[in-house]
């Protein structure tokens, strides 16, 4: 949730940030008032309070010929009190309502507009030069690493296995993933993939994408749509310490989708589907190091996707495609020569302090005061994609598949041949 303190500054930014999202910025008014309703609902409970502590005191001092009728109005001042506290109790809850529905405040510099509107930064490698490319799906059937047919079978649309060399590659990416995160000082993590409501709630998921999150309702808990839920949760209701690099985790997690309304949109083989394996990056720093810290995860990703020798461009997030947590995010697509376009495989958000104040996690600056860290995530690697750009960017003529040397010593093979 954005910062109470910002909003009262400069509505207007606030206001801006909406319109360039293509959300109501009517919204912002609607906290606003609720913020003003809270604060004023406070100070009349805080007098009255006072007024009965007053008349407290009054009693336990008064002689016994005065209690009496003193103790009857501590018994009407109490009633009033309660009344009071039960007012601002709704108070707090409409606060809570109006400020959750404000998504986070842009960055300066994002393109406004919406899905189609991002700014293209660069495109980095050759693209591949195929006679007739096969797509994913065929080249893992070659190869006996893809079975789509069986995963239906057994679970429904969307969901497939991974066999032979279509595991081993997975799990070779995971390696190399996982070496390069360390290497730049990520911890490594493994994390829980079902978590409590709150979690979903505090990094932004049950708004505009609860239709996404799968739940399970016996036990009120979610199934994880990416790491960075339960990477975000880690430290919720705490006050960390940070040093002079940022607080840096490199989780791995099964990730459950229910990819609600895209129907038609990349259903064949594996590039959309319900369940995949990803490696995410994720830091706690401060706002003001946040940017830079963006920069950085992004230059990961490009590192990554580089050892995997795949054409790539970067692309600046329009606002109006932008998650509610995200000031700004950066994606990095692959290109997909069976069908000439570019396939996103990655992405990084700057979250700022807004996931933070949701989930309550602070730091202590310089002069020892609590302030709300600020978030960040970035997919190094998502399993089920990057498996279908290697194979259509790494396709030979007779059907096997060329392994990128950075990958060659976790996967043991310079090819995957066809069976």
């Amino acid at each position: 949730m954005i910062d109470l303190a910002l909003l009262r500054r400069d509505p207007d930014l606030v206001r801006a940030s909406q319109r360039a999202r293509g959300e109501d910025p009517d919204l912002v008014d609607a906290l606003l008032e609720a913020d003003e309703a809270r604060r004023a609902v406070i100070t009349g409970a805080d007098i009255l309070r006072g007024e009965q502590k007053v008349l407290s005191n009054s009693v336990r001092q008064a002689n016994p010929q005065d209690r009496a009728g003193l103790l009857g109005q501590a018994r009407q001042m109490a009633a009033v009190v309660k009344a009071a506290e039960a007012q601002q109790a709704l108070a707090e809850e409409s606060l809570r309502r109006a400020h959750l529905a404000v998504s986070n405040v842009i960055v300066d510099g994002v393109p406004p507009g919406g899905e189609e509107d991002f700014v293209v930064l660069r495109e980095v490698g050759v693209q591949p030069q195929l006679v007739a490319p096969l797509d994913h799906v065929e080249i893992g059937e070659r190869l006996a690493a893809i079975d789509t047919e069986r995963g239906a079978k057994v679970s429904g649309a969307r969901f497939y296995y991974l066999t032979g060399v279509g595991a081993l590659l997975e799990l070779a990416l995971v390696n190399l993933a996982m070496a390069q995160a360390v290497e730049a000082g990520f911890v490594p993590a493994i994390v829980p993939a079902l978590v409590r409501p709150e979690a979903m709630e505090g990094t932004g998921y049950l708004g505009a994408h609860a239709p996404e999150v799968y739940r399970i309702e016996s036990d009120d808990l979610y199934l994880v749509g990416t790491s960075e839920v339960a990477l975000a949760a880690r430290h919720m209701n705490e006050i960390i310490a940070l040093g002079e690099e940022p607080l840096r985790y490199a989780g791995f997690s099964s990730c459950f989708r229910r990819e609600a309304g895209s129907y038609g949109k990349d259903t064949r083989g594996i590039i959309r589907v319900h369940q995949f394996d990803k490696v995410e990056m994720f830091s706690y720093t401060t706002v003001e190091q946040s940017y830079a810290e963006h920069e950085r995860l992004l230059a990961w990703e490009e590192e990554f996707l580089a050892k995997l020798e795949l054409p790539y461009r970067v692309i600046d997030v329009a606002a109006g495609d932008l998650g509610a947590s995200a000031a700004r995010k950066y994606d990095c697509e692959a290109w997909l020569p069976s069908q000439d376009r570019w396939l996103e495989l990655t992405s990084t958000s700057n979250c700022t302090d807004f996931q933070a104040r949701r989930l309550h996690i602070r730091h202590r600056d310089v002069d020892g005061r609590p302030r709300h860290v600020a978030t960040l995530n970035g997919t190094l690697m998502a399993s089920t994609r990057t498996i279908v750009a290697i194979f259509e960017n790494h396709q030979q003529p007779d059907g096997s598949v060329r392994v990128p040397a950075a990958l060659q010593p976790y996967l043991g093979r310079d090819v995957l041949e066809v069976k």
